[in-house]
């Protein structure tokens, strides 16, 4: 059944994975932090998240890459707080000073009940990591009222394995931040030493469940794995060893987007070396990158638009657009 939660759903799987994500609610432990607070007593961890879920705004989103926005937009719901600590966090007025307000899982439920009325292509979830439970249990409800879009899981890559395992037969689609190549950089911007290990074990377990990207025959995403790169000022985010990582442990078949964007929101001010846009020079670096691991699909940053290059490689490719 498409999507699958709904299989899921029937077959009661996706109650299995509330009741293991709330039993490790009780003690934290559901994303690398292991804060070990007990949350349904509404004590605060390092996400500094009660029990309810909150959430700084819903709506249909048309700044995602052209698959998951399409011509409808995607079905966005923003998520306050984060699990990560991002120095340039460039949504730092809701993942990192809270925003929002709280939600009980009705209410959240029938945002996306109401996303999908207004027409959107799928439930684009920003920032799940720390409130994953809850999600479920809200997203079971829709199903019960009629939901039957497909859920994108957008995240910033700081995950437990285990964690998304349960997620197996529910999502569809990941969207995943791989932030960092090496510790020192994730422990010195994000506050998180051990990104890169976690980060790279869950996105290969993203790839077990979900496979290589596949579309319609509009061009929107069905199900599969995006792997997003931002590229960071001097080499700081080590895309070298991403890429080399992506070509030999997951797929060279993997959509990519990588990302020009980066400004130096929040507190990047306080680091002299992320304290300024990237170059054209280091982007250009960033493509060379991809070219040398034999990566050719997803999307680049060309004349300040995103240019698909799945099909063909890299470098034929940018001599054309050259």
């Amino acid at each position: 059944m498409y999507p699958s939660y709904l299989e899921s759903y029937n077959k009661r799987k996706l109650d299995k994975a509330i009741e293991e994500g709330f039993l490790r609610l009780k003690s934290c432990s559901i994303c690398p932090r292991k804060c070990k607070i007990n949350r349904l007593e509404i004590e605060l961890g390092f996400c500094k998240t009660r029990l309810k879920p909150k959430v700084c705004s819903f709506l249909q989103h048309h700044g995602e890459e052209p698959p998951i926005s399409g011509s409808r937009g995607s079905g966005t719901i923003f998520f306050s707080y984060c699990n990560m600590n991002c120095a340039y966090c460039q949504n730092y007025e809701f993942s990192q000073t809270g925003n929002g307000r709280e939600v009980g899982f009705e209410e959240l439920a029938q945002m996306m009940l109401e996303l999908q009325k207004m027409g959107s292509h799928n439930i684009n979830l920003v920032t799940p990591t720390h409130v994953m439970p809850q999600i479920l249990k809200s997203l079971k409800i829709a199903v019960s009222k009629g939901l039957n879009l497909p859920i994108v899981y957008n995240t910033g890559g700081y995950e437990l394995p285990e964690m998304i395992k349960l997620l197996e037969g529910i999502v569809d689609v990941y969207l995943a931040d791989m932030r960092y190549g090496t510790s020192d950089m994730s422990l010195k911007y994000s506050n998180a030493p051990d990104y890169p290990k976690y980060n790279q074990d869950a996105v290969k377990e993203m790839h077990r469940q979900v496979g290589v990207a596949e579309f319609d025959e509009e061009g929107i995403i069905k199900r599969g794995l995006v792997i997003r790169h931002l590229v960071l000022p001097n080499g700081i985010s080590g895309t070298d060893k991403i890429m080399e990582f992506i070509a030999g442990d997951i797929s060279v078949d993997s959509y990519i987007s990588l990302m020009s964007q980066y400004i130096p929101y929040y507190k990047a001010s306080e680091f002299k070396e992320i304290s300024r846009r990237i170059t054209i020079r280091e982007y250009e670096d960033a493509k060379k990158s991809m070219q040398k691991c034999g990566l050719y699909n997803g999307w680049i940053q060309e004349s300040g638009g995103l240019e698909r290059f799945a099909g063909v490689h890299i470098k034929p490719a940018l001599k054309k657009q050259q």
